[in-house]
């Protein structure tokens, strides 16, 4: 039985490493993926192997590993960094017969490890990526990036602020325009007033996390969140005079990459639920605090619809290049 090997961190993994361990796949009967890792990597080394397992899931030749980088040494010339690897090799893994890489290592590396190297596509003509160009502008290169990873980059935004200020319809409007998901007020579809209960708002706080995490898979790009569960906090504590342990615990679940706090300079629309419309200024402070406290930075939405429009459009922009 011929033997390969592909070596990697996969940091992330995107379509130039599937095409790599494909083509290796068919130069051998058994295809060993080695993922090094260590715990000073910018990207999670579980996280990335998950990914890689889930997309080789159906290949059976193809046996995905991970390995602790702890063994090499880049101050070394490259042809005894590759024998220092040739010998955790020889140490980790069965006997290897050919090396498949498409980065210059590869044949210094083959030769160490006394096997027949490939190379593939050296000269990045086929896929022009590569792992660190995907992490320092992963929209630039999107397309490159595989649907199992893409949620990894996902920018989730939250819209965020007191009753009646036009959070709904912004979310609505930037996900058609971006063309992408948005996440409603989950709470309009589990109560239908202002009398509920520690059980109802401990549910409400799942919803809208697990609505979340769905929403984040299948997001293009960005994900617009119409409300979070500091909101979710702050209701209860409103209306229940408690705030069950559990939001706290579920508000850290979710990590937003911006946050727009809508302003109270709009019209009151009353719509059968609201009941705050008398206290708007002091529920704009209480808004504001909780993100104080925080030190979460945020951008303030104010103004007509159409200046609140491009304030939101601007800040994203300027996301989306990074």
């Amino acid at each position: 039985m011929k033997r390969g090997l592909v070596i990697g961190k996969f940091m992330p993994i995107h379509q130039g490493h599937i095409a790599l361990i494909n083509f290796a796949a068919t130069q051998c009967d058994e295809l060993i993926v080695s993922m090094s890792f260590n715990e000073m990597d910018p990207i999670n080394g579980d996280l990335r192997f998950s990914w890689i397992t889930e997309i080789f899931k159906g290949q059976s030749k193809i046996k995905v590993h991970k390995i602790i980088d702890d063994f090499d040494d880049e101050a070394l010339p490259l042809e005894k960094r590759t024998k220092i690897w040739a010998n955790r090799m020889r140490e980790v893994y069965p006997s290897i017969d050919t090396v498949i890489s498409s980065e210059l290592y590869g044949e210094s590396f083959a030769k160490n490890l006394k096997a027949q190297p490939i190379l593939f596509d050296i000269e990045r003509k086929i896929i022009s990526v590569s792992a660190s160009l995907i992490r320092q502008n992963p929209f630039a290169y999107w397309n490159f990036i595989p649907p199992v990873v893409r949620p990894y980059f996902v920018k989730k935004i939250c819209f965020y602020g007191a009753e009646s200020t036009g959070k709904s319809t912004m979310a609505k409007k930037m996900a058609v325009l971006y063309q992408t998901e948005f996440v409603p007020e989950v709470a309009r579809e589990i109560i239908t007033s202002n009398d509920f209960t520690v059980d109802d708002i401990i549910k409400i706080g799942h919803a809208q996390t697990q609505r979340i995490i769905d929403k984040t898979k299948i997001a293009n790009k960005l994900l617009f969140c119409d409300t979070d569960i500091i909101t979710t906090e702050i209701y209860s504590q409103i209306y229940l005079k408690q705030v069950p342990a559990i939001l706290h615990e579920l508000e850290k679940q979710i990590q937003y990459d911006a946050y727009f706090l809508f302003d109270i300079d709009v019209a009151w629309v009353e719509d059968g639920v609201r009941d705050m419309g008398e206290k708007r200024a002091e529920m704009m402070y209480m808004f504001k605090n909780a993100l104080d406290v925080r030190n979460i930075k945020y951008t303030l939405v104010s103004g007509n619809y159409q200046q609140r429009e491009r304030i939101v459009m601007d800040r994203i922009q300027s996301m989306l290049t990074g």
